[in-house]
């Protein structure tokens, strides 16, 4: 039985605001997170994602406060990351309700992380987040916000976190990150193949057809979207009924 896939909103989120950017930077203001998070689960959102996207390059912790609102308010899974750097402080935005921790940099810096936050939470509440983009033909990976090029191969680094028992992949591509042209199909695809975890697809999604593309092609098992469902270019809802008429199991 083929597991269902997910249609995932993202909340990138800056100063207690939501956020969105091309290519990580030029950002714009989206909206107050909790209006956010009830309006999408309200439309039929699976999960939420939610970054703190500067809590990285700002030096501190993921805002546990704001994670509290939006936790309290919705009743679907909220995965957060940003800025998460010890079990410690995982546990602490864990406890504020998140179902789901997501690491990135400090996952790079020290690979041993994922296998003591699988050892404390369990996989299933571990996701390593992989910030790629093209480097002479390769994809690498990108760590502190998308700015700082770790040097790592993306489908070799993803191979490692699942040996190492992260439960799930978050998967962005910097280069579509924002410029809706579609998700990279191929970056996916040899990701989804690599870590034989789930993955989720980020990066470029601008019409429904890139959805449908990430789901079947690139073999991804959730799809998630910022700008198209922030300033409401597509619908879940509707966005759920053409996958479903397309043959995905959603």
């Amino acid at each position: 039985m083929e597991t269902k896939k997910k249609i995932i909103p993202c909340l990138d989120f800056k100063d207690g605001r939501v956020v969105k950017g091309v290519s990580f930077v030029n950002l714009v203001d989206a909206g107050d997170a909790v209006e956010n998070a009830k309006l999408y689960e309200k439309e039929g959102a699976d999960e939420l994602a939610f970054l703190d996207i500067s809590a990285t390059l700002e030096g501190r912790k993921t805002l546990a406060e704001v994670v509290k609102k939006v936790a309290a308010n919705i009743s679907i899974p909220l995965s957060v990351g940003g800025g998460i750097k010890s079990v410690q402080e995982a546990k602490a935005i864990l406890d504020a309700g998140a179902s789901k921790i997501s690491v990135n940099s400090a996952a790079v810096k020290d690979p041993n992380l994922i296998d003591e936050l699988v050892k404390n939470f369990g996989s299933q509440r571990v996701i390593v987040a992989i910030d790629a983009k093209e480097v002479n033909g390769v994809w690498n990976v990108f760590v502190r916000g998308g700015m700082t090029d770790s040097g790592l191969n993306a489908v070799e680094w993803a191979k490692e976190a699942a040996k190492r028992g992260a439960g799930e992949i978050l998967l962005t591509s910097i280069d579509r990150d924002g410029a809706k042209t579609g998700y990279d199909i191929p970056l996916t695809k040899a990701i989804s193949e690599a870590g034989n975890i789930p993955v989720i697809a980020s990066g470029g999604a601008g019409k429904k057809e890139d959805f449908l593309k990430a789901l079947t092609e690139g073999k991804a098992s959730s799809a998630l979207g910022a700008s198209v469902f922030h300033f409401r270019e597509i619908e879940i809802e509707g966005l759920k009924k053409y996958l479903r008429e397309n043959g995905v199991n959603i």
